[in-house]
């Protein structure tokens, strides 16, 4: 028996779970017709093959047809849902973890033209910022309607064999409910604190009466809205209070804060360069006060707080939910001893920030997951040994060095530079961003463990690779910045990688011409701004920095409002002149019609990369292949055979932004697939 806090079995009610560690409620939008198919039931049934304690699926299913998802949730009113439910708890059950479902309306928190065009229902008129949508004000037969469909929705879940249902308030119809901000019905559902908690209350009353009391019920709300005239700390423990007086829930899971905006959303899941941890302390004053099991999950990204977590008694069980993302086999590793070998997760929010818009969630820097069908957590051996010569040591070169060393080869990678990284170098270097490193630092770990060799400081020409006597060589060598967009002055401009990387002096009043749309561009901004300049980033696209996405926007609009950066979308930067010590630039419109003039001193480019591709060209004609990849064997997971050259004597690919500028996700998976199979 082991005496690490995590490791220990915990009872809830009639249910005993194997450690302490559980997955939360989320939705990765992996449903096909609303249903948890393949896909869904491979994500789950890896987490619980790693030891999770209890995984907790959607984020939630809707239980009515007036409450439409508006990223691809399960369907929980459905009867057809039941045996998908079953095929998938089976399977969970088989690896030794429970599994429960999180249930939700989401009353406001979605849009009337999705789904079947129903009217959005809510407790007041009052729309909600993120969704936009104006809601009707609810009436008695849609009160009856939903905590009727909440029960049927619970039934249905006992019947797919879940070990219980939580119910997702926070933020969604129930806590617009107990809100006094979104409540203004009057009579037995409005007005006072209890009668604002009688929905949410009703509601639970219905599912225990349909399914018993051998199957657990739980609530993950807000205990505290940070919003004026919310709800509020003092309240929260109130609420927490009667909830489990009730007597029909068997834990709270503990949420602070309110998700109705971005900020609002990003503060309750914070993203890379915000606190760790930051409403734990919350929950556990919610624990003492209550003295009743609660859960809680909130940026707790790492084995050390998790274990805090418990030993301190905050909480009893923690969840670990975009870490598992990252690393589904946590819990495995520490039981091995392994921690050192989990992957981090560096908190960048790509899953998150997909599904809000209209993506699946896909982990940054873990390919494999939601891809368990067809791409490996743990890459198995390769039944005969190859020298494997990779060029490039970025985060596509060291995912491949790391996936050929896992398939037993001999592999040695070639970087120009002093230290890996690549563009992950220039990202890290803001403060905010600096979890991002751990990306290379985790896999520069593995590689040693695999005995992978690196060649730094080497610039890989044609007959150094050439003499290592490959099978196989992989040119990773990214891109460069690329600058040459205007129609005229291209020679004036510098890049937002010249910005990020200290290589150029922040000028004065400064334009930043964003034709990317990526983190790259906001980046070089902070940058001049907080060296004191004057900042404008113009785009020509009708929303600056699409690529970056809603949550992790959020830190940027923050610190970049406070430096009074300017935001100009819609106009394009065409060319530029001298004008003495000043850029004269010459702005006009997709839109046309548009001529105008302005006066700067720095002009930045942010326009992605082209490829670093010479060496992959020169490499070309003496390889068997010709740099050819058949896309059938590369999707079917079967290794590579073309030959177009019999005397070629190595296989030579390209990956990452050496075939063409996208991002560190695409640059990791083109590494796994094409690995996994050498």
């Amino acid at each position: 028996m082991s005496n690490d806090p995590l490791l220990q079995p915990y009872t809830l009610k009639h249910l005993t779970l194997r450690n302490r560690i559980i997955v939360t409620s989320h939705e990765p939008a992996y449903p096909e017709d609303g249903m948890p198919k393949q896909r869904y039931r491979d994500y789950t049934v890896e987490r619980a093959k790693g030891g999770v304690a209890m995984t907790m699926t959607a984020g939630s299913a809707a239980v009515s047809k007036d409450s439409p998802p508006v990223f691809n949730n399960l369907l929980a009113y459905k009867d057809e849902i039941v045996p998908w439910i079953r095929e998938m708890t089976d399977a969970v059950h088989e690896q030794g973890s429970a599994i429960m479902i999180q249930l939700t309306h989401l009353g406001r928190r979605t849009r009337w033209d999705k789904g079947d065009w129903l009217p959005v229902v809510a407790p007041s008129h009052h729309r909600e910022a993120s969704h936009r949508a104006f809601p009707k004000k609810l009436e008695d037969w849609d009160i009856q309607r939903i905590i009727k469909d909440f029960a049927d929705a619970a039934e249905r879940m006992k019947a797919g064999g879940m070990d219980g249902v939580e119910l997702e308030a926070y933020g969604h119809l129930i806590d617009q409910f107990t809100s006094p901000l979104t409540n203004e019905l009057d009579g037995p559902y409005g007005g006072s604190l209890d009668n604002r908690m009688r929905f949410c209350l009703d509601v639970f009353r219905a599912m225990r009466e349909r399914v018993g009391e051998d199957f657990i019920l739980g609530v993950r709300y807000t205990a505290d809205e940070s919003l004026p005239g919310g709800t509020d700390k003092a309240d929260g423990i109130e609420i927490s209070k009667k909830l489990r007086d009730s007597g029909l829930i068997d834990y709270l899971n503990v949420i602070r804060g309110h998700i109705d905006t971005d900020p609002g959303l990003t503060d309750v899941i914070p993203i890379q360069g915000m606190a760790n941890s930051p409403h734990l302390d919350f929950a556990g004053e919610i624990r003492a006060a209550t003295q009743f099991p609660t859960f809680h999950a909130a940026k707790i990204p790492d084995v050390a707080t998790a274990r805090h977590a418990i030993a301190a008694g905050k909480v009893d069980m923690v969840g670990m939910t975009r870490a598992h993302m990252t690393d589904p086999h946590i819990v495995r590793k520490i039981i091995e001893k392994r921690e050192d070998d989990i992957r981090p997760c560096v908190g960048a929010n790509y899953c998150l920030d997909r599904i809000y818009q209209g993506g699946m969630a896909f982990c940054i820097h873990n390919a494999a997951t939601g891809r368990e069908q067809t791409m490996p957590h743990e890459v198995p051996k390769a039944d005969l040994r190859k020298k494997v010569v990779i060029v490039g040591a970025g985060p596509a070169g060291l995912e491949a060095a790391r996936v050929a060393g896992e398939r037993g080869h001999d592999v040695v990678v070639f970087e120009a530079a002093a230290n890996p990284g690549g563009q992950i170098l220039l990202t890290a270097r803001s403060p905010r961003r600096k979890e991002m490193i751990s990306i290379i630092d985790w896999r520069m770990s593995q590689c040693e463990k695999l005995g992978v060799s690196f060649r730094f400081n080497t610039w890989a020409e044609a007959e150094i690779i050439e003499a290592e006597n490959p099978d196989v060589v992989i040119i990773a060598t990214g891109g460069i910045a690329h600058t040459d967009v205007l129609t005229k002055g291209n020679e004036l401009v510098v890049s937002s990688w010249d910005i990020i990387s200290g290589d150029v002096k922040p000028g004065t009043n400064v334009l930043v011409f964003d034709d990317a749309g990526d983190h790259a561009g906001l980046q070089a901004a902070e940058f001049l701004a907080n060296a004191g300049a004057k900042v404008e980033i113009m785009t020509p696209d009708r929303s600056f920095a699409p690529e970056v996405m809603a949550m992790n926007l959020v830190p940027y609009m923050r610190s970049l409002q406070k430096l009074d950066v300017t935001f100009t979308v819609t106009y394009r930067l065409e060319s530029l002149e001298k004008n003495g010590n000043q850029l004269l630039a010459n702005v006009g419109s997709d839109y046309g019609g548009v001529a105008k003039q302005r006066t700067f001193d720095q002009v930045v480019i942010n326009h992605g990369t082209i490829p670093l591709d010479d060496i992959y060209f020169e490499l070309k004609p003496r390889s068997s292949n010709l740099g050819e990849v058949s896309y059938d064997e590369l999707l079917e997971g079967k290794p590579q055979t073309v030959t177009r050259n019999a005397q070629g004597k190595y296989q030579l690919f390209r990956i990452g932004d050496a075939v063409a500028a996208r991002n560190t996700h695409a640059a990791i998976y083109d590494a796994l697939r094409l690995c996994k199979d050498i």
